[in-house]
């Protein structure tokens, strides 16, 4: 799935699924907030992996390895 990061007039940061899955989140966006990258990736984990590494923030670590691992189609997730 595509996965998208937004940025906040005031720096801050949004890191959320693209299409309909993120509808949410990009609702509460500022109007004047700029789409600055894109990724695909088949689970949560590896895209907050891929994010970490775009923010190189080092490697992400998650308490949830089970579940964040499980791809979207496997959680019944359609794109």
């Amino acid at each position: 799935m595509n996965h998208e990061l937004w940025l906040e007039p005031d720096g801050c940061q949004t890191f959320c699924l693209a299409g309909a899955h993120g509808d949410g989140a990009r609702a509460l966006l500022h109007a004047d907030a700029t789409l600055v990258w894109q990724v695909e990736a088949e689970s949560y984990f590896e895209a907050m992996t891929r994010y970490y590494s775009y923010m190189d923030w080092g490697d992400y670590q998650t308490d949830f390895p089970e579940q964040d691992t499980m791809t979207y189609k496997e959680l019944g997730w359609d794109d």
